[in-house]
């Protein structure tokens, strides 16, 4: 059974989008990339699409893809799982797999691609990926984990990360979670991004399971206190800057999910809050404009608008015109001949914004 995480057109070689096969041509395989801030893998939205738009908005925000799952990666159409724009950079390939040769021959595959990071999905419920082995449930199997985790390391020079819960139902004590983070940690992960939630494996849809089971922040931070040596990632219902610079006094990062895809103009501010960057903040008008030759080339190779500015609907929030910028860009789109006048239109009304 092979998960994908997308189905995009291609798009013109000269925004570039080619593999790169020369390590020695890579300046992204840096074993010290920056976790402070970073956006997390969401299946349907963060496409290569979404996280072009996203970096325009922010230099410095680590991105994940969705996850990609090892069976669609070395037999399906392996170029198309790990394409990517050298401008999505620095960016975190997440594998969904508990098979450790697979997992290794990924992360190759991800690390000869260009990918910073590799990062194994231990987080998500659903049932299909359970299934097969995948997400929240090896959280019952810490030692296959940290089996993944070593094979992983010793296939590539990028870091390898996990992103987990904070325990499954019938495994949730604290105990337990320390169990499987020093299982993994003694397989040489240093890097744990943690969702402040335990996942209930049967009876909750993954939606479900994102809003049901309480944030727990307390057991992360007594993870990071308990575990002082690796670097812990707070992720799960962080909705504003200030909410990050406040967890950042305990966690070396945070991760959103929701709100970064939602509200996606939070990522403006980014650089200049967290990052101490001197970068001008972009408006919205200007964070729309910046993506119209990206979307140009996208339609010239034959593909849908659709594709990308589904991503950009978030810019439409509380302003007079927004309920309209987004009827454009999601109803209108579809009816149009003309797709960049269009575009041209639902801009006009972030102007000034």
């Amino acid at each position: 059974m092979h998960l994908v995480c997308t189905s995009c057109a291609p798009i013109q070689q000269n925004i570039a989008f080619s593999l790169v096969v020369n390590l020695k041509n890579i300046h992204m395989n840096q074993r010290h990339i920056s976790r402070k801030f970073s956006v997390a893998p969401m299946m349907d939205w963060t496409d290569r699409h979404c996280r072009f738009f996203l970096r325009q908005l922010s230099h410095h925000a680590l991105l994940y893809t969705e996850m990609v799952t090892t069976g669609a990666i070395l037999h399906g159409d392996t170029a198309r799982f790990l394409r990517h724009s050298a401008a999505e950079y620095p960016l975190a390939l997440q594998l969904g797999g508990s098979v450790p040769a697979d997992l290794a021959a990924c992360s190759k595959l991800a690390q000869e691609a260009g990918y910073n990071e590799v990062n194994l999905n231990v987080g998500c419920p659903s049932d299909r990926v359970q299934n097969n082995m995948i997400g929240a449930c090896l959280m019952g199997h810490p030692q296959l984990v940290a089996d993944c985790v070593k094979a992983m390391q010793d296939a590539v020079e990028i870091p390898v990360t996990v992103k987990h819960r904070i325990g499954i139902n019938g495994r949730d004590s604290y105990a337990e979670l320390c169990d499987f983070v020093g299982t993994v940690r003694d397989a040489g992960c240093r890097s744990f991004t943690v969702h402040a939630r335990i996942a209930i494996l049967e009876g909750l849809s993954p939606k479900e399971n994102r809003e049901v089971p309480p944030l727990r922040y307390d057991v992360a931070a007594q993870l990071k206190q308990d575990f002082p040596e690796l670097e812990i990632i707070l992720n799960g219902g962080i909705k504003t800057l200030g909410d990050c610079q406040q967890h950042l006094q305990t966690f070396d990062g945070v991760m959103l999910g929701r709100e970064a895809y939602h509200n996606p103009y939070l990522l403006a501010q980014v650089d200049q809050l967290l990052f101490d960057s001197e970068r001008a903040v972009m408006s919205r008008f200007e964070a729309m404009h910046s993506m119209r030759d990206y979307i140009a080339a996208h339609l010239a190779e034959g593909g849908s608008m659709h594709h990308i500015t589904r991503h950009l609907l978030g810019l439409g929030q509380s302003f007079n015109g927004a309920r309209r910028f987004r009827q454009l860009l999601s109803v209108d789109i579809h009816k149009t001949s003309e797709p960049l006048a269009l575009f041209d239109q639902a801009a006009q009304l972030l102007q000034g914004r």
